[in-house]
């Protein structure tokens, strides 16, 4: 029994002809499809390092939250120094290695690609602060906008909605500052882990709030308000692709939703087009919009009805969550 194991895995390989399928796939990769950028072999900005870079942002930005729970008033400020300086330096080699997928030329790209990531880090650096004040705005929203949220720490610790969040400010960041291959791996992380997918270029004002999450999706263009309301699986989406030479789709033309100040778009609710949902607008669950809809309207399945709806205020300053 053991004999005849032995003999029919001597004899496995010889019939998958390995030796043919390595060349094939070489020729494959160098010579039909070769998909490298310039034709080169070049590092790849790393998923796993970007993951480490987000936990060590967070622990920057919440450090008692995300870094560890028994700071004090004596170490908190050299816990979050030394984070930092370790965090940038990671983010720093993977802008780095994303700039060398953009670049023109190859003779002195590594020197300039090392400059400018360090200038994006810095400048990113600098406005980690913003970023915490405007994600404060959204853990407020979530606060006055979910009943079942008891406080802001359960909100940091259990809301796909709120993580998906402090993820896209992190890339969006980046994106606006060139780094734009780790911003859409930074993205990619946050779909992978929460099922919400937000492109790090578009546009969202303070006071967000996802309820739920799961199954959402923001487009690269979508331009979104302040104190605006999402609930699981709405999509910001486009209706139509324009083409260029060629039949070749024209990348970065404007064709998702924009969505004003005080608006809730309810579950399942799929919006698409560059059309303009009106400032304190009610959208249904499981509505289909292609059109864009005055301020103050409320849109059910079916019909739409142009009512006066007073803008819901989702933050009114009552609650100020201690972080």
């Amino acid at each position: 029994m053991e004999r005849d194991l032995t003999k029919s895995l001597e004899a496995t390989p010889s019939t998958w002809n390995i030796d043919q399928v390595v060349v094939a796939l070489r020729h494959s990769r160098e010579v039909e499809h070769n998909v490298r950028h310039q034709g080169r072999i070049r590092e790849l900005p790393s998923r796993k390092a970007l993951l480490e870079v987000l936990d060590g942002l967070c622990a920057v930005l919440f450090p008692t939250h995300y870094g560890r729970s028994d700071l004090n008033e004596a170490n908190i400020d050299y816990f979050v120094g030394n984070q930092l300086h370790q965090t940038l330096s990671v983010l720093q080699d993977q802008v780095r290695r994303g700039l060398l997928f953009v670049s023109e030329g190859a003779e002195r790209e590594d020197a300039d690609a090392n400059q400018s990531a360090y200038e994006i880090t810095t400048g990113f650096a600098a406005q980690l602060p913003a970023i915490r004040a405007r994600f404060f705005t959204d853990l407020q929203a979530a606060y006055q906008g979910d009943p079942a949220a008891t406080s802001a720490s359960e909100i940091l610790l259990c809301y796909p909605g709120m993580t998906v969040v402090i993820y896209y400010r992190v890339a969006h960041a980046l994106y606006e500052l060139g780094a734009r291959l780790p911003a859409r791996l930074i993205s990619d992380i946050a779909h992978s882990t929460t099922g919400i997918d937000i492109h790090p270029a578009a546009t969202i004002g303070g006071y967000f709030f996802i309820d739920h999450g799961t199954g959402v999706v923001i487009g690269e263009t979508a331009v979104i308000g302040e104190r605006v309301r999402l609930y699981q699986a709405v999509t910001l989406g486009a209706k139509r692709f324009q083409e260029g030479e060629k039949g070749i789709l024209v990348k970065g033309a404007p064709r998702h939703p924009i969505v004003e100040d005080d608006v809730v778009i309810y579950a399942g609710a799929t919006i698409l087009g560059r059309i303009t949902i009106g400032k304190g607008s009610i959208i249904g669950g499981n509505v289909w919009l292609t059109h864009s809809v005055p301020a103050g309207s409320n849109v059910l399945q079916a019909q739409m009805r142009n009512t006066t709806v007073e803008p819901k205020h989702l933050i009114d300053a009552v609650y100020q969550p201690r972080i």
